[in-house]
Formats: structure tokens, sequence, C-alpha cells
């Protein structure tokens, strides 16, 4: 058996076990890199732990540190209650506002995940605090992201526009963008409705929130919490004023100089930490440690899986069907799939090329194929082994186990990666409409 064929049943052995076993699958993650990187690829051990993604494991605890220390000193309650004042107090038009913000970051320039991780937690903590369904709130924070995603100057955009120009494809930038914009609005629609939405736009938030600091969540071995304390309202200003200044310098930093959103949360938690020693006790129990297990172990299978060339076998396999419509269904569902575990900014380089036998009869327009391409490899973002995904698992409200909301997030990206590629090439290639 080739390897690449090998790689995929691994992958599907991997999901099935993590699923029906209560194991960690970023840990069954690391025994099918092992075995399929050593025994069918005749990879070193070195080379099997180079493909640890770094960058998301760091991302991961350097955003949950910060929101940590944040939620320690009430910064995220006080940022909870601008949102609220935001919207007149009205609860249903919270999650259309972290759904807008994180669209216009993402449609700015600003990385998918840099933009999850900067409005994710506060998203959840507001849904935390007002009952409102953590899962649609999670949802809406990581849609609204793909849905500003494709702007002309947002990276996937830039990405997809600059492989389509080298690859001779006709280019164009606002068809992209829009196709992503609506479908994923279309889901935060669906979402709205079918999660309870409906309900909360009867729900207004009147008066101020308390002032009483809960403590922070009680560590393993069931010891109690203390009891909430109550600081002086002065106090209290000067943590969350300079909590709040690290935020934007953190937002600033990332966004603006285009650097590691980890590095910056960690160089921020410290500062804070060193502020405020007696405040931050406990936050570097509060990361998000089975998450980074999780993350870490998978992205390392999804490297093993792209060296393997299992996302190329199936794509090749699918241009060369007869039927150029249901090759590009085949390749919707090979880069939704295959997103769902790995980093969508580096299949879209390989997925898009792979279409170009599809389209050279003309049979079908070239930007309807990408575009199909484009949403499908990027709406699966919300399993929780993506980046995004895994950013809403690790900042979960506290009032929901972790292990309850893992499972919806994984069950709602089932339904995601099953149906999404089949209604985004409905959407785009069988109606033609870009």
């Amino acid at each position: 058996m080739s390897a690449e064929w090998l790689s995929i049943i691994a992958l599907v052995a991997l999901f099935v076990v993590g699923t029906v076993l209560p194991i960690n699958m970023g840990a069954l993650g690391f025994v099918a890199a092992w075995f399929v990187g050593m025994y069918a690829l005749g990879l070193s051990e070195r080379e099997i732990i180079d493909g640890i993604s770094g960058d998301l494991v760091l991302t991961l605890v350097g955003v949950t540190y910060l929101f940590a220390i944040a939620r320690n000193n009430g910064t995220v309650d006080l940022i909870v209650r601008g949102a609220v004042r935001l919207v007149g107090g009205r609860v249903g038009l919270v999650p259309w506002v972290m759904f807008a913000v994180t669209a216009v970051l993402t449609a700015i320039g600003a990385a998918s995940p840099a933009a999850c991780a900067i409005v994710g937690p506060i998203a959840l903590g507001f849904a935390g605090r007002h009952r409102i369904n953590a899962l649609m709130m999670a949802m809406f924070v990581v849609h609204g992201a793909q849905a500003g995603g494709f702007s002309p100057i947002s990276i996937y955009g830039v990405i997809t526009n600059s492989v389509m120009r080298e690859n001779g494809l006709p280019v164009q930038e606002e068809a992209i963008f829009l196709a992503s914009l609506l479908f994923n609005l279309a889901i935060a629609v669906v979402l709205f409705l079918v999660l309870g939405g409906r309900e909360l736009m009867g729900r207004r938030i009147e008066g101020e929130e308390s002032a009483v600091e809960p403590s922070p969540p009680a560590s393993g071995g069931g010891v109690a919490t203390a009891p909430p304390v109550v600081k002086s309202s002065r106090r209290i200003l000067t943590d969350q004023v300079i909590t709040l200044v690290a935020f934007v310098a953190v937002a600033l930093v990332a966004l603006v100089f285009e650097r590691n959103i980890g590095f910056t949360a960690i160089t921020a938690a410290v500062i804070l930490t060193a502020l405020f020693p007696k405040e931050q006790k406990g936050a570097i129990k509060q990361i998000a440690w089975s998450t980074v297990l999780l993350v870490a172990g998978v992205s390392t299978f999804a490297t093993i899986l792209s060296t393997a060339g299992a996302p190329e076998a199936v794509g090749t396999w699918a241009a060369g069907l007869g039927t150029v419509l249901v090759g590009a269904l085949v390749l919707c569902y090979v880069g939704g799939v295959t997103s769902a575990f790995a980093s969508s900014t580096a299949l879209l380089p390989i997925i898009i090329p792979i279409a170009i036998p599809l389209v050279a009869s003309g049979d079908i327009s070239a930007v309807a194929v990408v575009a199909a391409l484009a949403v499908s490899s990027t709406i699966v973002d919300v399993s929780p082994f993506s980046t995004n995904g895994a950013l809403m698992v690790a900042n979960r409200p506290d009032s929901i186990p972790e292990d309850r909301f893992y499972k919806q997030i994984l069950g709602y990206s089932v339904i995601v990666t099953v149906a999404g590629p089949l209604l985004a090439w409905v959407a785009f290639v069988v109606t033609g409409v870009v």
C-alpha cells in the first residue's frame, strides 16, 4: 500500500478512535505521526518532531495565558459591560457585533487565528455571563473571521488571487470575497435561528454589572475556591486600564506590525504578571494545556499527511474523473476534510493548481471552482483541530465542562465538513452564480 493511502487510513482511524474512546486526539496524532512517518515514509524522529506547529502551540499558550490574567483582574467583565452598552443592552445583537468585528479584522489583513484570538475570549465571556448559547457565539466568531477572510488585502485573498494569476486563471477578487462573505453570513443566520437567537432578541440587560470580583476557578483535586474578593474601585480600575492597554498593544503589534500573536500575548502576560504578581496567581494553571496537546499532535500528523502527498493523490484522482462537475465536488471535499486538520493557508496554494485540469476544458467557470474550493477549505476552520476552533475550546465559559464544549464543536465541525463542501459546490459551481 502506498504511503499516501496509508496516511489517509491512519487519519480515519485517528478520528474514529479519538471519538469513541476518551483519548486526547492530539496524543493519538503523535502516535500516528510516529508510525506512519518512520515506517511508511522513512523519516527520522527529528523530522517528525519538526512537524509540530510551534506557531499554533505558541498562539494557544500566549492567548489563553493573557486572557486568564484578564479574567482574574476583571478586565474581561469590563469589556463585556462595554459590549452591552454598545448595543444598548440588546443581548440578541451582541453575536452579530462579534461576527462583524472579526470579519473587519480579517478583511483588513489580520490572520484569521489572530482575529479569533482577540475576539473569541471576549465573546465567550459574554456568552457565559448572559446565558447565550456558547456554541453559537463561538461559531459566530470563527465564521466572522472567514467572512472577511478573502478580501483583496486579506491573507487568504492575497494567496488565492496570487495563485490564480501564477497559474493563468482569470482573477475576480471581489467575486471570491463576496462568495466567502455571503456564504458565512448565511451560515450565521441559520445558527442564530437554530441555536436560540430569536429568544435573545427580546432580552435586554439593565443596570451595571456587579463590582464583586470572582476568584479563579478551582484547580484539579476538587479544592474549593476562595470567596469572591471585593477590591477598591481605584485598584480595579488601575489593573483593568493597564490590561486594556496591553490588549491594544498586542493587537497593534500582531496586526499592524505583523508579529506573532503568541509571542506578543506572552510578552504582555509576563509584563502584567510582573506589575501585579498577587492578582495573577493561578493564571498559568488556566492555560488550556489539553487543547495545546490536541493541536500539537494533530498538526504533527497533518504534516505527515502533506509529506505523504495525500491531498495531491486524491486531488489528481478527482481531476481525472470523467465528469467535470463530480471532479470539482471531490476537490471541494479534499480541501474541506484536509483543512479541518491542517492549515488553510498552507492548503490553498496546493488545492487551487490541482483544479486546473478541471477548468481547462472551459465547461465550468474557473472563478466558480476557485470560490467553491476557497469556501470549502476555510469554513471547516470551526474544527477543534484547527487554530480557530481550538481557540474557542480553550476559551470556553467556565460554566461549561471542557469535554462537553469540545464535543459540541466537534459535532458541529463534522456537520460543516460533511455538508459545507457540497453546499459550496452547489452554490458556486452548479448554479454558476460567481
